[in-house]
């Protein structure tokens, strides 16, 4: 049973996609989407969203795209999902209408156990999945990008 919404996931995706992509120039919506066998227009509504929440930076013109805002260790996967939940609705939605066992039972429970799966989220860092990517050659060997920060 996956927990996550399949937007969320492909957030965290793109995210870690971008991280180890993004250098020297920022990376494209439509190489992404091909990264990922998407349609480029699915992923662009999602990736406004990332900018919106200060995770990713949009960089316009012939060689734009989108880049990290911050530094990837400070980037947990639980914000990525915050932004991709935000984006959606999906934090939102009433899971009954007008139901009181929902609401006195079965809401507070689930609740409870989303603030907790979202906690083991933010203790995951994008610079943490980076590097079991390239550790598993992902993007197969010798892809790993150079790292100029000082």
């Amino acid at each position: 049973m996956i927990l996550l919404s399949r937007r969320s996931l492909l957030a965290i995706a793109a995210v870690v996609d971008i991280a180890l992509h993004a250098r020297p120039s920022p990376v494209s919506a439509k190489v992404l989407a091909a990264r990922h066998q998407l349609p480029p227009r699915h992923l662009e509504t999602m990736l406004q969203a990332l900018v919106k929440a200060g995770i990713l930076k949009g960089v316009r013109g012939p060689r734009g795209g989108y880049e990290f805002a911050r530094e990837r260790r400070r980037v947990t996967a639980g914000d990525i999902v915050r932004a991709a939940m935000q984006a959606t609705g999906e934090d939102a939605m009433p899971p009954v209408p007008d139901s009181k066992l929902v609401d006195i039972v079965v809401g507070p429970i689930v609740a409870g156990a989303s603030r907790a799966f979202l906690a083991e989220l933010d203790k995951v860092t994008v610079d943490e999945m980076c590097k079991a990517a390239e550790e598993r050659e992902v993007f197969g060997a010798g892809t790993r990008p150079l790292d100029f920060t000082i």
